[in-house]
């Protein structure tokens, strides 16, 4: 790759014919995971699988580190981090890319069964960023963990084979909807209405619900109360697609932020073991704040690292934040692009472009960047030239016009600890819809993006 930054012509532009066909076949690994990995759990659940295949094991076995040793930090099953040691001690610092395997969705409700009129419902509460009406008239699978009232867990996943039934949010025909359609889109469904089709069926002498817990309890053994001792996600049932003639872009649920979550996992597998120590960490509640015990405002990253030092003979908090403030990071998050469609909300010469490459954003939050990292000069500049010397293709974004509304991700937390970071991920359309689109070249160039990052010194 010659061009490695340009506002004129595409990645596809770029690319010889090796590299197309490479794009091309990540594509179809990423489209593998995104249907695999349709929640956190289940994301979890494959990134230690696939990094346990390559000889990762659990931090909490380890007696010493030394180069090259591969570990991992299991939180709840709901975020994990991966580190290969490098040459150096950890406390010099150490290559972290952050992403996160949350996405949004619609959960269930703690007393969620509830029947009227004869049909079956499941009630929700919708998860992170979303509009309600997309989640209605659209297959939904039901995903999670049930415990028991003696204590067994049981593994819930309907809705994802072809065999399966799925669950359904109606919404009003257009015939009897003028009043509806005076509504504003936000007003038009509201959060009480994202209520799930269950089911209707019943036998003489049963009601519908009494029927369905019957269903539960013999298929399941769950009963009503085990429900708020629960974690029950409805996410989309379709498969991730190819789009386009040319099968240029990919069609998927939960690509915020699943596409620089594989994209992250690959990289610290695929990476040459470097002078420092690598990190990939995929965490959990970035669509909800970061908060909890899963996310990345709570102490579990703190412990990994300090677990890293101990096992290297430093023990002290002094230690840690030293360590961090040696270290640098990517925030490896998605970001808007440019939407041909809907222009008005962008500022063309800052927006990122479909299919230009891996985006970096200097500065996220709104307005006056608020709720902003907002990068250091001198690190922008160590990582432009990572990427223009391993030839990855990049672009500069930024999420809309200044008035128009903003977002962030988990950069300014990891550099509250000192530490250098930026934004760094793959531009989008239609983030946070159950149906989300990019370009598989921007998916491949964020690949490399981070194994180059992880590789460098």
């Amino acid at each position: 790759m010659k061009e490695t930054y340009s506002r004129s012509k595409s990645v596809w532009q770029r690319m010889n014919a090796r590299e197309r066909k490479a794009a091309m076949a990540y594509g179809e690994k990423y489209k593998a995971f995104l249907d695999t990995a349709r929640t956190e759990r289940l994301a979890a659940a494959e990134i230690i699988r696939c990094a346990e295949e390559k000889g990762f094991k659990p931090v909490y076995t380890m007696k010493s580190l030394k180069a090259g040793d591969k570990v991992y930090w299991n939180q709840k099953d709901k975020s994990v981090i991966l580190a290969v040691i490098g040459k150096e001690p950890v406390h010099e610092g150490i290559k972290i890319v952050g992403s996160h395997i949350d996405s949004p969705r619609l959960d269930l409700k703690a007393n969620p069964v509830h029947e009227q009129d004869g049909i079956v419902y499941f009630r929700t509460h919708y998860y992170g960023g979303i509009k309600k009406y997309q989640w209605t008239c659209i297959p939904l699978a039901l995903i999670g963990v049930v415990f028991t009232k003696d204590g067994k867990k049981v593994d819930i996943n309907i809705g994802l084979k072809d065999s399966d039934p799925v669950f359904y949010v109606s919404d009003l025909l257009i015939h009897m909807a003028q009043d509806q359609m005076k509504k504003t889109l936000a007003e038009g469904i509201t959060g009480e209405q994202l209520q799930a089709v269950a089911g209707t069926h019943s036998e003489e002498g049963q009601t519908p619900k009494d029927a369905i817990m019957t269903l539960l309890k013999k298929e399941y053994g769950i009963e009503e109360e085990d429900f708020a001792a629960a974690e029950l996600e409805l996410v989309p049932a379709t498969k991730s697609r190819d789009v386009g003639f040319d099968r240029s872009l990919i069609a998927s649920y939960g690509q915020d932020d699943r596409v620089c979550s594989f994209a992250n996992l690959e990289a610290i597998l695929d990476a040459k073991p470097g002078v420092k120590t690598q990190a990939a960490l995929l965490t959990d509640k970035e669509e909800i704040g970061s908060y909890g015990n899963t996310g990345m405002e709570s102490s579990y990253f703190v412990k990994f690292v300090m677990k890293l030092l101990a096992l290297q003979g430093q023990e002290s908090l002094l230690d840690f934040y030293e360590t961090m403030e040696n270290s640098e990071m990517l925030s490896a998050d998605v970001n808007s692009c440019l939407d041909p469609m809907f222009p008005e909300v962008s500022e063309k010469d800052n927006a990122s472009f479909l299919g230009y490459g891996v985006n970096l954003t200097k500065y996220g939050g709104s307005r006056g960047k608020a709720g902003s990292n907002d990068a250091n000069a001198e690190f922008l500049q160590k990582v432009r030239k990572i990427f223009n010397d391993a030839g990855v293709c990049w672009q500069i974004g930024e999420l809309g016009k200044v008035d128009q509304g903003g977002g962030g991700t988990i950069a300014f937390m990891m550099a509250n600890w000192g530490a250098e970071v930026v934004d760094c991920g793959t531009s989008m359309l239609s983030m946070h819809a159950p149906c989300d689109l990019l370009s598989k070249a921007d998916a491949y160039e964020t690949y490399l993006a981070y194994k180059a990052f992880f590789e460098s010194r």
